[in-house]
């Protein structure tokens, strides 16, 4: 694994975050669990979520004033085994922690839990939510609306979020299968790292109001807000690589996170109104957690779960190809490349936390600037 980028340490990573989350207003136990998510992705590999957002979804959002930086959490409706919680535009990932919680609490004791947030805002990767269940021992579900970006199979207008649904299962290895992925073939954040990076964004995943290819990144982004452009759903355009089953997987999502919830969907999660200003975007969040338990035994799945991912890992390979991955299992690799040596950070990112630290004012030398 090779990387030309600077890596800064996860320490000065994680005190510098929880430093500018507190500048702008996050109470200090909230910007420790939102600097955590962040870096988990980082952790991870999936640059798209992690400290390539800090500036642009979050900072730049509290600033604003689309995404309050201190949560009003309110529990909405509660049950032995559910919470419905309103996040009052707050932070959507301390949100996110505090349901996880509640909800593993409950599987525990009654073997199943199930949960909704609304109005809320961008929850991180959404694999940090299940792997807070299957660090438990537990399965772990969740999936969350967003901002409107994925055509309808034979449409091209942006209607649903890219929309994840995503999977955290205990094994007896190192690591879970941990599946977190988009319903879309690529999700905002994606193109958004493109975009810094000056890199075009591959042909086919984004078309335009006229049904043609885009490639452009910046464009992608605007034409994304302005509504003219759309992400293709898992499958890609039309029926022909069915196509339409990652448009059922979207809409699936999308009823979960707001009829779960009583929250807003598809064009109203736009983040503007109808005069184009900004707007609080409203998000809706669902989560499950399952105790293993309360059915054949926790090291029983466990030891069935590593069993199925070693089989499918030693199967037989394609031609040229020297090796076979499950869920999580490259997340895994990465961290153990970047454990000792930190975030490496891009150019570009380089500048948002330069920027973050001389507008507030703040003590920090990053390795990158000697």
């Amino acid at each position: 694994m090779q990387e030309t980028r600077p890596f800064v340490s996860w320490d000065l990573m994680n005190r510098f975050m929880i430093d500018a989350f507190q500048g702008y207003g996050v109470p200090e136990e909230d910007a420790k669990i939102c600097a955590d998510v962040l870096l988990e992705s980082d952790r991870r590999g999936i640059e798209s979520h992690g400290c390539n957002r800090f500036k642009p979804i979050y900072i730049d959002r509290i600033k604003k004033g689309t995404l309050l930086p201190v949560t009003k959490l309110e529990t909405v409706k509660e049950t032995p085994t559910t919470v419905v919680m309103d996040a009052h535009d707050g932070m959507g990932m301390v949100a996110s922690y505090h349901m996880m919680e509640r909800l593993i609490g409950k599987a525990k004791q009654y073997g199943m839990a199930g949960g909704a947030i609304r109005n809320s805002t961008h929850y991180g990767i959404a694999g940090y939510w299940t792997s807070m269940a299957s660090k438990e021992g537990l399965v772990g579900i969740t999936g969350t609306n967003a901002r409107p970006s994925i055509a309808p199979t034979f449409g091209v207008e942006n209607m649903m979020g890219t929309n994840p649904l995503t999977f955290s299962l205990p094994t007896d290895e190192e690591f879970p299968f941990c599946l977190d992925c988009a319903t879309s073939i690529i999700q905002r954040g994606r193109v958004e790292y493109y975009a810094r990076e000056g890199k075009p964004t591959p042909a086919g995943t984004v078309i335009s109001e006229n049904g043609e290819a885009l490639t452009d990144s910046a464009r992608i982004l605007k034409d994304l807000v302005a509504g003219t452009a759309a992400f293709t759903p898992l499958g890609g355009i039309g029926e022909e690589l069915a196509g339409y089953k990652g448009y059922g997987y979207a809409a699936v999502v999308e009823i979960l996170s707001a009829a779960l919830s009583g929250g807003q969907f598809m064009k109203a999660l736009s983040g503007v109104d109808e005069n184009g200003k900004p707007k609080m975007y409203g998000l809706g969040h669902f989560f499950f957690v399952i105790d293993p338990d309360a059915f054949v035994g926790r090291e029983e799945f466990k030891k069935t779960a590593g069993e199925i991912c070693r089989a499918l890992r030693a199967s037989k390979k394609a031609p040229g190809e020297s090796r076979i991955y499950t869920a999580g299992e490259k997340e895994y690799d990465v961290w153990q490349f970047r454990k000792d040596k930190g975030v490496p950070v891009s150019e570009g990112v380089q500048k948002d936390l330069t920027a973050i630290r001389d507008e507030l004012g703040l003590d920090y030398h990053f390795p990158f600037e000697d």
